[in-house]
């Protein structure tokens, strides 16, 4: 199944969620708070080595990586996302990282067209929503564009081994309705129907294969809490 999001569906996708996902952030239920203390100590671990140059796609309003570059400031830093909106907000929680630029672009087309090297690059729970040529082009595309030494660190949700997307959502979905308890029971609904109209998760051993494939030699799980995961791949 292909699947492709257009500049308006990314930006009412944004407006219409965006107050949703930060109560659901907020109340931890997607693990935001052990995985972005993962994510602060890698970006921490690069940033003793030296200056480092960091690429982020898919953005949104950078609200939980600012912290992170915060405690480990980038020497560049450059923010993509499809969502006006979005990029709006992260200008404020971005305030005091220097050399942070900030670019309305597709991430797909914006790391494929990208003519510098960066050190990092960070995808937060972004490239599910990608179709399977898609997340390969975008792979082969950051292996491309990482420096020697570089890594992707990804954070999205993965499939069990030989599960479905089927037998995923249901399982995803039944997780939502138990455990997202102080989320209305309208806006639940609405995160449900998002999750089931634009998630489409890998398997670790697929997206592993997927990253050999793009020229990325090693895939590691830093961390992983539930179904979400924090990934590290190395050129």
């Amino acid at each position: 199944m292909s699947l492709t999001l257009t500049q308006d569906d990314n930006t009412a996708l944004f407006r219409k969620a965006w107050t949703l996902y930060d109560t659901i952030s907020e109340k931890n239920y997607m693990f935001h708070r052990e995985i972005y203390a993962q994510v602060a100590d890698l970006l921490r671990q690069r940033h003793a080595q030296g200056p480092y140059h960091i690429l982020d796609l898919g953005c949104g309003n950078a609200r939980f990586l600012a912290p992170c570059l915060q405690a480990a400031p980038p020497e560049t830093y450059d923010g993509v996302d499809l969502s006006a909106s979005a990029l709006e907000e992260a200008r404020g929680y971005l305030k005091g990282i220097a050399n942070a630029g900030l670019h309305h672009k597709d991430m797909l087309h914006a790391v494929e067209n990208a003519d510098t090297a960066f050190d990092i690059i960070f995808t937060g729970f972004a490239v599910h929503h990608l179709d399977a040529e898609g997340k390969q082009r975008l792979l082969t595309a950051c292996a491309e564009r990482l420096a020697p030494g570089g890594s992707l660190i990804m954070v999205d949700v993965l499939r069990e081994e030989g599960q479905t997307r089927e037998q995923y959502m249901d399982g995803y979905l039944g997780f939502m309705r138990t455990q997202w308890t102080e989320v209305v029971p309208d806006q639940l609904a609405e995160a449900c129907a998002h999750v089931e109209a634009y998630d489409f998760p890998e398997t670790l051993t697929d997206l592993t294969s997927m990253a050999k494939q793009a020229g990325l030699s090693q895939t590691e799980v830093v961390g992983q809490f539930y179904r979400h995961y924090v990934l590290r791949f190395t050129v």
